[in-house]
C-alpha cells in the first residue's frame, strides 16, 4: 500500500484556508487533521513548509491537436504543461483530425490518452448537423460532455441547421457545451475588413470582426433553445459585458441549468494590447475591451460565471506570425492559468478561495465529476502546492508547451507551483517531471 504524508501545509479547500497535513493512501485522501504522525516503511513525506495546498485544477476546455495536428500539440505534451501549471484533470475538445464525431473515434483518443497522458483525462463528443443517432447512443458515465460549435469552426462542425440544433437540445444525454458566435455576423464582418485592407487586416479590428453582436447574438440564441427545451447548458468561454445579462447568481451551481466559463486570456487581456502582442492573443472569441475585462471579473466574483478554463489551443510560432486572415486563433494556455490567478490574487482582485472555487470545486460540480476537485477524505489525492513568493519569469527556456511560446513571455510571476500530484503520485516538482502512468480517465456521477 502506497503512502503519502503531506505536513504543515496551508490547505485552500470549500472557502477556508486551514493550516494541517494531508494523508494519502492508493492513490486516495484518507486523513485531514491539524497534525498527522505516521510511520511506515513505504511512507513518503513531503513538507509543503507552510506553502498552500490547493485540490488539483480541472480544465474544462483544452485542444491538445491529438490526432492529426501533433506538429502544435499532443497530449502527452499538453498534458506535462498542464500539471506545470497545477491542472491535474482536463477534458479535451472534439475539433481534431479526424473530429471526434463518432464514438469509435472518442475510445480512440481515449486510448491515447491511456497510454500518455500525465493528468487524468476526459474528452467532449463533438456534434454536427448529422451524427444525432451518435449523440443519443453516449454513455453520460463514461463522457464529459457534448461540445456545440454555434460559430465558424474546423470542418463540418458548424451546427448551424436550426431544426437539427433543436433535436439535439432536446435529445442530448449530455451536457450541452457551446461556442458561441454567430456565423453571419462574422462573415459579414470580415467581408467589409478584406475589402478595405486585404489579408493583411489590422489585428486591432479582431474584436471588431468577432464582435460583441456576434457573441449576445449567438449566446442568447442558445440560452433561449435551453430554456425552451429544457437542455442543460454551458456557454463557453464569455467574452462581453453584455453576455453577462444571460445568466444568474440566483442559486447554487448543483441546481443551475444554464452555465457559464470565462477563460484566463479574458481576464488577463484587453484590447489595448494586440498593438504589444499582436496575433499571439488572436483568439475566437475575441479579447475585447477594457470594459469587458472588468465586467468578466465583476461577473466571475458575483457567481454569474461559474467556471474559469484556459481554452488552451496552441499553434506554432510560424503559424501564429501569419497576416490576420492566415493566422489561426488560439495559443497556449495550460502551464500560466493558475500562475497567472496568483498574480491577480497579489494584486487584490480575486481571492484564494474564490480561484479553488472556479478552478476546483465548480468544474467537478457541473460536470458530475466523481471524487474530485475538492480536498476531502475519500477523495481522489490530486493537489497542488504553490509558494506564493517564488519570482520566475516566463522565458522560452522554462515554457513546456511543444509550441515553444507563450503570451505570457516577458511576464513576471511572483508565485509559482512547486508540486503536483495525480492520484497520488508526485509527478511534478519545479520543472521536473516524473512518470505519466498515474494518469485516469475522469468517471460522472449521473
Amino acid at each position: 500500500m502506497k503512502k503519502v504524508l503531506i505536513k504543515n501545509a496551508r490547505i485552500v479547500n470549500e472557502g477556508t484556508i486551514k493550516e494541517g497535513d494531508i494523508f494519502i493512501e492508493d492513490g486516495v485522501i484518507t486523513e485531514i487533521a491539524d497534525s498527522i504522525s505516521a510511520k511506515s516503511p513505504d511512507l513518503k513525506i513531503f513538507d509543503a513548509e507552510g506553502n498552500y495546498v490547493l485540490p488539483g485544477l480541472i480544465d474544462d476546455q483544452v485542444h491538445f491537436r491529438e490526432p492529426g495536428l501533433t506538429h502544435k500539440e499532443t497530449i502527452e505534451t499538453g498534458s506535462k504543461a498542464a500539471v506545470a501549471g497545477g491542472i491535474t484533470s482536463f477534458i479535451e475538445m472534439p475539433n481534431t483530425q479526424p473530429q471526434t464525431t463518432t464514438i469509435e473515434l472518442l475510445e480512440e483518443k481515449f486510448k491515447l490518452a491511456e497510454e500518455s497522458s500525465y493528468a487524468n483525462y476526459s474528452f467532449m463528443f463533438g456534434g454536427t448537423n448529422d451524427n444525432l443517432e451518435e449523440i443519443k447512443k453516449i454513455d453520460p458515465k463514461t463522457t464529459a460532455a457534448l461540445k456545440l460549435f454555434l460559430g465558424s469552426s474546423t470542418g463540418n462542425m458548424l451546427v448551424d441547421d436550426e431544426k437539427v440544433l433543436e433535436r439535439i437540445f432536446t435529445e442530448s444525454p449530455l451536457l450541452i457545451a457551446a461556442h458561441c458566435e454567430d456565423e453571419e455576423t462574422i462573415q459579414k464582418n470580415l467581408a467589409e475588413c478584406i475589402e478595405r485592407y486585404g489579408d493583411d487586416i489590422p489585428i486591432e479590428l479582431h474584436p471588431k470582426i468577432r464582435s460583441e453582436e456576434a457573441c449576445y447574438i449567438s449566446s442568447s440564441k442558445a440560452v433561449a433553445l435551453a430554456k425552451k427545451t429544457g437542455a442543460r447548458l454551458h456557454v463557453f468561454h464569455v467574452s462581453t459585458a453584455k453576455e453577462l445579462k444571460l445568466f444568474d447568481n440566483k442559486r447554487p451551481l448543483k441546481d443551475k441549468k444554464i452555465t457559464a466559463e470565462v477563460c484566463i486570456h479574458h481576464l488577463w487581456f484587453n484590447d489595448q494590447d494586440y498593438a504589444k502582442k499582436g496575433t499571439f492573443i488572436k483568439w475566437n472569441p475575441a479579447v475585447k475591451t477594457k470594459k469587458d475585462q472588468e465586467a468578466l471579473l465583476k461577473g466571475l466574483l458575483e457567481d454569474k460565471i461559474d467556471v474559469i478554463a484556459t481554452d488552451h489551443a496552441p499553434h506554432t510560432k510560424e503559424e501564429k506570425k501569419n497576416v490576420y486572415t492566415k493566422a489561426p486563433s488560439g495559443g497556449p494556455l495550460v502551464q500560466h492559468a493558475l500562475p497567472a490567478l496568483l498574480q491577480m490574487y497579489h494584486q487584490e482582485k480575486i481571492t484564494l478561495e474564490k480561484i479553488v472555487e472556479k478552478m476546483c470545486h465548480n468544474p467537478a460540480i457541473l460536470f458530475q465529476i466523481e471524487k474530485r476537485g475538492f480536498i476531502r477524505e475519500g477523495y481522489k489525492a490530486d493537489l497542488v502546492i504553490v509558494d506564493l513568493n517564488a519570482p520566475w519569469a516566463v522565458q522560452p527556456n522554462n515554457t513546456i508547451y511543444k509550441c515553444g511560446w507563450s503570451p505570457f513571455e516577458g511576464t513576471t510571476f511572483k508565485s509559482r507551483v512547486t508540486h503536483t500530484f495525480v492520484n497520488g503520485n508526485l509527478v511534478y516538482k519545479n520543472f521536473q517531471f516524473n512518470g505519466f502512468q498515474q494518469a485516469e480517465r475522469l468517471t460522472f456521477d449521473r
